[in-house]
């Protein structure tokens, strides 16, 4: 009979991966809750190189192929996130086994895989074509598959990824910064994200040196996977040009309710992002009761829209000074964000999204 949700990604976290695709295992530990069957073919390291591609993704397809030739036919739906690669392996299922396709958009696999190459763009559509059904996790995400890959209207949803609200909950912020170890007298800023340069770390390095010529007590704390070993040390360059390193602490990786605990430490969260698809991130902070200054590209646009936070411009570190500072300067503006923003997370319950995502599969659910 067939029962199960086959699940492919190209990013899943381990214990030692904490943050490298932890939406997507967010998204199918909230699928089992619900009661479904789900099986995961999922990359789960994020290192780069040539060798460590032969090897990840060497061990994917073999994973793949072993799951398709004997636990195939037992899949009913087939969900991949990331149009490509993931989708050329999720068909597979659909033309041997009759399974519905199920494709989730994310931003970087339209925005910048697919303009890789001729190739892949061709791949990209032929995928597109055959899902059942795509979901986009952003507005211009979904905007764009529908005019530029002609996805119809029809097979296309605009769902996120959904904040965790057990998980990203407000606490007091003194008990917050203790528990983080906060020095008392410090206000502490928050990023939380790849280091990569695409998520604008350069120019809040810069907005943070501007800060601190006036507020010696801001400091600036980033979570996140240094996978790029190269651009980490180029920005660490940065800061000490800046003179800003005793003032910028790099804390890694870390499993959620440590995230959501810095979260709820943070003064200000900030996205300054050049490219985002939805920016899911910004909502778990708002869910803390942070208020989020981001940059006016893809998802954020709109998410952060009609004062949900502050919008700032892409690769500018004065406008992105200006933004932050505007929060930190105005207590009533601050505790509007901080209402604003929990009532958004509320309507991006993880609870909710999985509800739809689970009415596009069309299955009767299996209840223990």
């Amino acid at each position: 009979m067939k029962n199960k949700v086959t699940v492919i990604s190209n990013m899943y976290p381990t214990e030692k991966y904490k943050s490298f695709g932890i939406f997507v295992k967010n998204q199918v530990e909230a699928l089992r809750n619900k009661g479904l069957s789900v099986d995961v073919i999922a990359i789960d390291n994020p290192n780069k190189g040539k060798l460590n591609l032969l090897k990840k993704y060497g061990k994917w397809s073999l994973t793949f192929l072993i799951h398709l030739l004997f636990k195939g036919k037992r899949t009913a739906v087939v969900h991949a996130h990331y149009v490509f690669p993931s989708g050329m392996l999720a068909k597979w299922y659909k033309k041997l086994y009759g399974a519905r396709m199920i494709v989730t958009a994310h931003g970087g696999d339209i925005d910048q895989m697919a303009k890789k190459s001729h190739r892949i763009a061709h791949m990209t559509k032929s995928i597109l074509k055959e899902a059942d059904h795509v979901i986009a996790v952003g507005q211009e995400l979904y905007t764009t598959l529908e005019t530029a890959f002609s996805v119809q209207h029809e097979k296309l949803s605009l769902i996120n990824m959904g904040v965790n609200l057990e998980v990203f909950r407000p606490v007091e912020k003194t008990e917050a910064r203790s528990r983080c170890g906060i020095p008392t007298g410090k206000t502490p800023l928050l990023f939380v994200g790849n280091i990569i340069e695409q998520k604008g770390l350069n120019e809040l390095v810069q907005a943070f040196a501007l800060l601190r010529r006036n507020h010696p007590e801001y400091d600036l704390y980033i979570i996140g996977s240094d996978k790029d070993y190269g651009y980490v040390n180029r920005l660490k360059a940065l800061i000490d040009e800046n003179g800003v390193t005793e003032s910028i602490h790099f804390l890694g990786t870390k499993k959620q309710e440590e995230v959501a605990l810095w979260m709820a430490a943070a003064e200000v969260f900030i996205l300054p992002s050049h490219i985002e698809g939805f920016g899911l991130v910004a909502i778990e902070a708002m869910a803390c009761g942070t208020p989020v200054v981001g940059t006016n590209v893809g998802g954020l646009k709109y998410l952060l829209h009609n004062g949900n936070g502050v919008l700032v411009e892409s690769k500018n570190p004065s406008s992105l000074r200006d933004g932050i500072e505007m929060i930190l300067a105005s207590a009533e503006m601050k505790q509007t964000l901080i209402m604003k923003g929990l009532e958004l997370a509320k309507e991006n319950d993880q609870n909710i999204m999985i509800e739809r995502i689970i009415s596009l599969y069309h299955l009767q659910r299996e209840r223990s």
